[in-house]
């Protein structure tokens, strides 16, 4: 299946969903790393919306991309929780690390095994400088 055909999958798994812009670009994010700006227009099209209104929910959210990432992308917990436990100087140890791409999330629900991280779909806790070494190493 190629990514046009994806993408019209997944337009009409939410055909007639009330509300179903975020649910789409959930889905788009999730098949393609990212939103296009010719997956953009097509979500406009289907929703009968502009492209600009598509965009602008695109851009709001920073779970959405709209360029592909090449790298993995690790999601660091930087809430008060994890902050509390010294995730402020892991994350400084990541900056500029060429394996990984780092973003912010404030809470991946782990507060009592914090610090936390997450990359895709899979959750870590009980993290310190070493075990999030290895795991980035684990990454390449």
């Amino acid at each position: 299946m190629n990514d046009l055909q994806e993408l019209e999958a997944i337009l009409v798994a939410h055909a007639g969903r009330e509300g179903a812009l975020l649910p789409i670009l959930h889905d788009v994010q999730a098949a393609f790393g990212y939103v296009s700006e010719d997956a953009v227009r097509e979500i406009a099209k289907s929703l009968n919306l502009t492209r600009a209104e598509v965009h602008g929910v695109v851009s709001f959210y920073h779970d959405f991309r709209e360029a592909r990432e090449p790298r993995p992308v690790l999601k660091l917990c930087r809430a008060e929780s994890c902050q509390a436990r010294g995730v402020e100087a892991m994350a400084a140890a990541l900056t500029d690390n060429p394996r990984v791409a780092v973003e912010t999330v404030y809470c991946l629900g782990l507060c009592s095994v914090g610090p936390a991280a997450m990359i895709g779909d899979k959750v870590y806790g009980r993290l310190d400088a070493a075990r999030l070494g290895e795991l980035v190493e684990s990454l390449a």
